[in-house]
């Protein structure tokens, strides 16, 4: 294993690459406000999270990432293009697999640009290959987007399609949700007593929930019980979709024979498109290169867009040696009314002082 001094100088050293490329050194603290971030990143993100309680700060949260605290930071003063970097601890506590670090360095690299976002997605994406070229790893590449604008071409209700994009992020209960929605799923015996009026309560709350909040979820259960189905077709389609993966030239051929059943997702695939021509441009192989409509579902919620990945190819346990993506709408989150196109990466330097130690 690394020593910290030896991950620190590595973390030094792809720090200094970034600032090369003109990016801004920032150093967000440590602790941050856990109230208005914490929902900002995915499940996963949230259940590891180190969160505690200040008397004049309220409710705090150890750094599990940077990207969030960096848009934060950067949406205050005014949104204009920038380039940032950083390099630091995070901290996230990692209750089911003790052989996981709970605080390592992060390296990253953010970059806020009006300009196209092709261009930006294959200048984040083909300064962190590079610094990996002499590794064994193998990247991966999605995009989010795709598979939002699916889910918003579905001829059903809105409340229906609010809660697939909530759960996009989470593709067993995505697909649970599909299901239900399509009437393929049965429905639970609890469930059909109360749409019957069978099942009420007169308790003020339950939990954390009062019974004007129990009323109005009863309200719209029923509601969405009368809603006619999704049909089987648009749920086939929908899984052909999650299931499509190869090298980016098949990829986008058949992302774009779907695109004639859901002409609704041509403008993302269009997207897809574009960033290869700029990944090409980079010196990225985009003949070999991986696209997986699924990647980065388990990932950070505030993706929504480009998402890529780089794993050890003859090391399953160990986590993305970097990964990141295109989060458009965070910055309309933190923005205030204002927003800007976004993308970033971050790498973790001691795995890849791993991987070289292993060679």
């Amino acid at each position: 294993m690394p020593t910290r001094s030896e991950t620190l100088a590595r973390a030094t050293d792809l720090r200094m690459m970034f600032e090369a490329q003109g990016a801004a050194l920032v150093e967000p603290p440590i602790l941050q406000p856990a109230d208005t971030l914490l929902d900002l990143y995915g499940e996963d993100i949230r259940g590891r999270a180190y969160v505690t309680s200040d008397a004049l700060r309220g409710e705090q949260m150890l750094r599990p990432d940077f990207t969030v605290p960096v848009v934060q930071m950067h949406m205050a003063h005014g949104a204009e293009p920038a380039r940032y970097t950083y390099a630091g601890e995070v901290f996230r506590r990692q209750e089911s697999n003790a052989s996981r670090a709970n605080e390592f360095v992060q390296v990253g690299y953010e970059v806020f640009d009006r300009e196209g976002p092709a261009a930006a997605d294959a200048e984040v994406f083909a300064l962190i290959a590079e610094a990996l070229r002499e590794l064994p790893v193998t990247p991966v590449t999605g995009d989010i987007g795709v598979l939002m604008a699916a889910v918003a071409a579905l001829k059903t209700t809105k409340a229906r399609k609010n809660a697939l994009m909530r759960h996009i992020w989470r593709p067993k209960r995505f697909r649970q949700l599909l299901d239900r929605f399509a009437g393929r799923a049965p429905v639970p015996a609890s469930r059909k007593a109360l749409l019957a009026g069978k099942a009420t309560t007169d308790a003020p709350s339950i939990g954390k929930r009062r019974e004007t909040e129990i009323q109005h979820r009863i309200a719209a259960l029923r509601a969405d019980a009368k809603a006619p189905p999704i049909s089987a077709k648009e749920v086939d389609l929908i899984g052909v979709l999650l299931d499509l993966k190869g090298t980016m030239p098949v990829a986008l051929e058949r992302l774009y024979d779907l695109c004639v059943d859901l002409p609704q997702i041509t403008d993302a695939v269009d997207r897809v498109a574009a960033r290869e021509t700029a990944l090409a441009a980079r010196g990225v192989d985009t003949q070999s290169l991986q696209f997986q409509a699924s990647f980065g579902r388990a990932s950070m919620e505030y993706y929504d867009g480009f998402v890529f990945g780089f794993r050890a190819d003859s090391r399953a346990d160990l986590p993305a040696i970097a990964s990141g993506g295109r989060y458009d709408a965070l910055t309309r989150q933190l923005g205030q009314g204002g927003e800007i196109p976004a993308v970033g990466g971050v790498m973790r330097p001691d795995l890849m002082l791993e991987l070289e130690g292993a060679t």
